[in-house]
């Protein structure tokens, strides 16, 4: 389980926002990956969600990455606390 903390005001680059359609979210980056690539290797996975968390601008770590690519490899939840901050 990974733990990012973000401002407020980025939370439409973590979270689905439906007032911004037209922004990727990163969340719909990995239910995609979820969606086809379950049960591929997770090290062909985790290059993805690099690329999606760089996109977003959220800072994952290796280990988190690692973890989330786990699990959409297992076809398993994955469970990520968020601390929203201020601003």
């Amino acid at each position: 389980m990974g733990t990012l903390s973000i401002p407020a005001a980025d939370v439409h680059r973590l979270l689905d926002d439906s007032t911004r359609p037209t922004i990727g979210s990163y969340q719909r980056a990995f239910a995609d990956l979820a969606a086809t690539h379950r049960g591929r290797p997770a090290a062909d996975i985790v290059p993805l969600l690099r690329a999606a968390a760089d996109t977003a601008l959220l800072g994952f770590t290796g280990a988190d990455l690692a973890e989330q690519a786990d699990a959409i490899s297992r076809g398993t939840r994955y469970e990520l606390r968020v601390r929203v901050t201020g601003r």
